[in-house]
């Protein structure tokens, strides 16, 4: 089976219907080079705030799975005939969460993951502001084009992210990612050793432009990549287009590297219990 991988990249503004449109325009195109499965930025509709403001009107920018951002990819997933995990800002009940609704071909929404890692608090970002921790666990979704994982932005920097959407048994791990700082290099490397580490393919989305708010600016630097399961560079955007990149991969080729190299088979989870802990001190037997 060959599965064909998108990421877009572009500018948001705080212009919601702008955003989508031209969301739409990337994602049409990337579907027209072949793609499947096609992964836009983080909080693709909207301005990204958290890193530059903290006020409450912005929590009046949350939404539903039901609300019109989710809505516009699944038609836009139903029309093309592709999976689309739509990143948004989420509001169920009087929680808040930054979640990932796993769009299948027909239009479906498969489920959410929402995000596990929260980064940093004021100064300089203040996503902890406007959202709790993510309470589904990592996700792993059967779709019409394989079986995705996708996480998101800083959960890409914790090991432990990929490896169990890995084990859940994922065809590709994808990142939908908002990040502009010096640590470019380091960025994609890890994401990087994440594809080695479980030969497993791997698509991070960013975002280009310089975004602004009352406490803070960020300028985003694009970069969005494809890597193969041995974490070479396969496709990568530049640091300022709106643009997409699509790579095909054989999936049962993969796999059969995957388990010829024997690092599921000869793992020991009995010799991982520090992980469970907070200072690595192994849990009491």
């Amino acid at each position: 089976m060959t599965l064909t991988v998108a990421a877009t990249q572009m500018r948001c503004s705080w212009d919601m219907e702008d955003n989508l449109n031209k969301a739409e325009r990337l994602i049409r195109e990337a579907a027209a080079q072949g793609a499947q499965v096609i992964l836009p930025q983080e909080s693709v509709g909207l301005h990204f705030f958290g890193f530059m403001d903290w006020k409450p009107e912005h929590f009046r920018l949350a939404q539903g799975l039901d609300g019109p951002i989710v809505r516009h990819m699944q038609t836009l997933a139903r029309d093309l005939g592709v999976v689309i995990p739509v990143n948004f800002f989420e509001k169920a009940n009087n929680a808040y969460f930054n979640t990932n609704a796993m769009i299948d071909a027909d239009g479906a929404v498969l489920g959410v993951y929402r995000k596990t890692h929260i980064p940093g608090g004021p100064p300089g970002c203040f996503e902890k502001i406007y959202t709790s921790y993510g309470d589904t666990g990592f996700q792993v979704f059967q779709t019409a084009h394989g079986k995705v994982g996708a996480a998101i932005c800083w959960d890409q920097w914790f090991p432990e992210s990929a490896r169990i959407m890995a084990l859940k048994g994922a065809d590709i791990l994808l990142y939908p990612t908002a990040i502009g700082s010096d640590c470019h290099d380091h960025w994609e490397t890890v994401m990087r050793g994440h594809a080695g580490a479980n030969l497993t393919p791997l698509v991070a989305a960013n975002r280009v432009g310089r975004e602004a708010g009352d406490l803070g600016e960020t300028e985003f630097w694009g970069r969005s990549f494809i890597a193969g399961p041995k974490g070479e560079v396969r496709k990568k955007a530049d640091d300022r287009s709106e643009m997409v990149i699509v790579e095909n991969f054989d999936l049962e080729e993969i796999a059969q590297m995957r388990a010829g190299w024997g690092v599921f088979r000869d793992r020991r989870p009995d010799a991982y219990g520090p992980l469970l802990t907070m200072d690595g001190a192994r849990p009491a037997l």
